[in-house]
């Protein structure tokens, strides 16, 4: 009890301590992703245009955020963004190792380039630190990694301090190709950002709740990643076509962000915008191949060790899909919002044939109150699981190369053999504050399936998704959290975050000296 009674405390004095440091140097803040009245703000960011932030871990880790403003040195523009965060994690407890501990990153990125008619440049510098992560948070399976710090220890070779800098992005955007536009180099990217809606709240909407579900840069994590390849983009009226082939870079966990991954992603979307007299809508339809080569380490599925080991097939996937979502704006009951999205994955899991699917519908209602803008949603996001690990048939959606933490603000879980039902509630009170509260129902798609966690491919020699056994059980946990964007000055903003999980069956079976878990982390970013 003392000792858990300590690092409670010592996690609150580092919190107060990384406050401290970061107003000393003035780091700066991405302003939250529902900004002014949940949007109007949001939907002036590019994503695509290579000055995307890192996000703030308080709305959504998106690149929805508002971009930092261009400083300009003669002809060239110069972006200075810094992320820093303490965060406190109390694991779920099992028998050995230490679930109840802190750690400090930081990440920097400095960017330089040139606006042009026909084509813009871009180069920036990604320099991550992480710093007191724990020793003893990697554990035997099924335990495993006690929480995202014992994952930044064991992806960098067991070291408690790393750091490291690298080439974040660096492309060159040719324009004005008639309606075509072309893209080549290292680009961050985004899938469902294509357009940038005009209609606030749709912009908002699309940008924290369509965004980034299969692929982005991971944008929660310590390092985050890149893409490197060519991205076609061509607008005609309301229509727009984007296709991207690209690479993933390493990073997320690792320090070490400068190398490619043997995993090839190609993308294509049509993205169609719809006006109505009484809102906005947008319809995208989109296929996605992944082709992971990597065959040196073990699938991650529910088969056992034995079958994973003889398999050295390659993950070859198509993914094949779509979203709708409409805004109603009323002048007496207030804003309305739907969506729906979906997918069917086909292809080949190593020897295995792929045979999934995902579905996500959400409601939304923005109050005619100025006082506080209220914003209530409700949603339900399924993500298929394997009925049977001795058969030829892989039933577990694959979540690609996502951000996790955009669905998961506790990121324990993402949507990989997942049911969610799930209610959210944002709020305004004055224009430099914004709150956002979630509560989730979680269990497993089917019994028989792993709990998943993880985000994807970020290194070499691992599989980027990890599993934990259901012992024969569905139920996995409820979450609560609730978290602030408070912008201190135009540069400045800080994020703290609240999580609670009361962990179910599935985590009780696999941690019985505590189930529940909690993540509490202060962020502060500045922009330059």
């Amino acid at each position: 009890m003392k000792l858990a009674v300590a690092r409670q405390v010592g996690a609150c004095i580092l919190l107060a301590g990384s406050l401290c440091f970061s107003q000393q140097v003035n780091p700066v803040g991405s302003a939250s992703s529902l900004q002014a009245d949940y949007g109007a703000d949001a939907a002036s960011a590019d994503a695509s245009a290579g000055t995307s932030t890192p996000s703030s871990g308080a709305a959504s880790d998106n690149p929805a955020q508002a971009g930092p403003e261009k400083h300009k040195i003669g002809s060239l523009e110069v972006t200075v963004n810094w992320r820093t965060r303490t965060e406190g994690w109390y694991w779920f407890q099992g028998a050995t190792g230490d679930s109840d501990y802190g750690f400090w990153d930081s990440l920097l990125r400095i960017g330089i380039g040139q606006t042009g008619k026909h084509f813009d440049w871009f180069l920036e510098g990604e320099q991550p630190s992480i710093l007191g992560l724990p020793n003893t948070a990697v554990v035997a399976a099924p335990q495993g990694q006690l929480g995202l710090g014992g994952s930044y220890y064991a992806a960098n070779s067991n070291r408690t301090n790393v750091a490291n800098g690298f080439v974040k992005q660096g492309f060159v955007n040719f324009k004005n190709l008639g309606a075509a536009a072309v893209k080549i180099g290292r680009f961050e990217y985004f899938d469902g950002t294509e357009v940038k809606p005009v209609d606030p709240l749709l912009a908002a909407v699309v940008q924290t709740r369509i965004s980034s579900r299969l692929i982005s840069n991971f944008g929660f994590s310590a390092v985050q990643r890149s893409y490197d390849g060519l991205q076609f983009s061509a607008d005609s009226g309301k229509n727009n076509f984007t296709f991207i082939g690209v690479r993933p870079t390493a990073g997320v966990f690792q320090a070490k962000g400068m190398g490619e991954l043997d995993v090839d992603l190609y993308y294509g979307a049509y993205t169609r915008s719809v006006r109505t007299t009484t809102g906005a809508g947008e319809l995208r339809v989109f296929a996605l191949g992944y082709i992971d080569h990597r065959t040196i380490d073990l699938k991650t599925d529910n088969r056992s060790t034995a079958a994973r080991t003889a398999d050295l097939g390659k993950i070859e996937i198509a993914t094949w899909g779509g979203d709708y979502v409409h805004v109603f704006n009323t002048a007496a009951a207030g804003r309305f919002d739907f969506l729906v999205w979906g997918v069917a994955q086909t292809g080949s899991w190593g020897s295995l044939t792929q045979r999934a699917s995902a579905f996500v519908g959400e409601v939304g209602w923005q109050l005619p109150v100025k006082q506080l803008k209220p914003w209530f949603s409700a949603g339900y996001s399924y993500g298929s699981g394997d009925s049977n690990a001795t058969d030829s048939k892989h039933g577990t959606f694959f979540q690609v190369l996502t951000t996790p933490r955009q669905y998961a603000r506790f990121p324990f879980y993402n949507m990989m053999n997942n049911e969610d039902v799930y209610g959210s509630l944002n709020l305004r009170p004055v224009s430099r504050l914004s709150i956002r509260s979630e509560a989730h129902a979680l269990r497993l798609a089917n019994a028989a399936d792993l709990w998943y966690s993880g985000g994807g491919a970020f290194q070499p020699q691992t599989f980027g998704y990890t599993g934990r056994p259901s012992n024969g059980a569905r139920s996995l946990a409820n979450v609560w959290d609730l978290s602030g964007d408070i912008q201190i000055t135009k540069s400045l903003s800080i994020t703290p975050y609240y999580g609670h999980a009361w962990g179910k069956t599935v985590i009780d079976k696999i941690y019985p000296n505590n189930p529940n878990g909690q993540l509490i982390f202060l962020e502060t970013n500045y922009h330059f």
